[in-house]
């Protein structure tokens, strides 16, 4: 569930900078004049997550045609993603983020960070390239969300 007290439609996206799992620093500020996909999932190494990491990675020529960067992003460490997609992901475009200290902390800043399970939702959210929040979707912790939606929210906007 998003907490729409903290994020909404239209608003600017709360800036935040997160490592990967390769230990890079990534700002969002950085991707000003590009859509950003922040595609949220609870844990590495369970079999919805590698789903929804996977499609990211299959789907990268796609967002490059519509100007867009995808991250997934968890409250798992750097050392436990870097090992995820060595031993299991096999991905190599695709660059997931850790969002584990403050624990959850960027999950927080976008209203969706599960309080009591110690995780975020699962959740897909489209900044634009001025940086606003243009798309956002919880769905059920169990269910893979569709890839072929956020490409025709993309497709929608224009991918400008």
């Amino acid at each position: 569930m998003i907490n729409h007290e903290i994020i909404k439609i239209g608003n600017l996206t709360p800036n935040f900078s997160l490592n990967d799992h390769n230990k890079q620093l990534v700002s969002i500020t950085e991707y000003k004049g590009k859509n950003v996909l922040l595609s949220f999932h609870p844990l590495a190494w369970t079999s919805i997550c590698a789903q929804q990491m996977k499609s990211l990675e299959v789907n990268k020529e796609r967002f490059d045609e519509l100007n867009t960067i995808a991250f997934g992003l968890s409250v798992d460490s750097v050392p436990s993603k870097k090992a995820w997609v060595e031993k299991e992901l096999h991905i190599n475009n695709t660059r997931l983020l850790a969002d584990f200290w403050p624990h959850g902390g960027v999950a927080k800043k976008f209203g969706i960070f599960r309080e009591k399970d110690g995780i975020s939702e699962r959740a897909n959210i489209i900044i634009d390239k001025d940086q606003k929040i243009m798309f956002l979707k919880v769905y059920e912790i169990s269910t893979l969300p569709d890839i072929e939606e956020i490409i025709q929210v993309l497709q929608k906007q224009g991918g400008s």
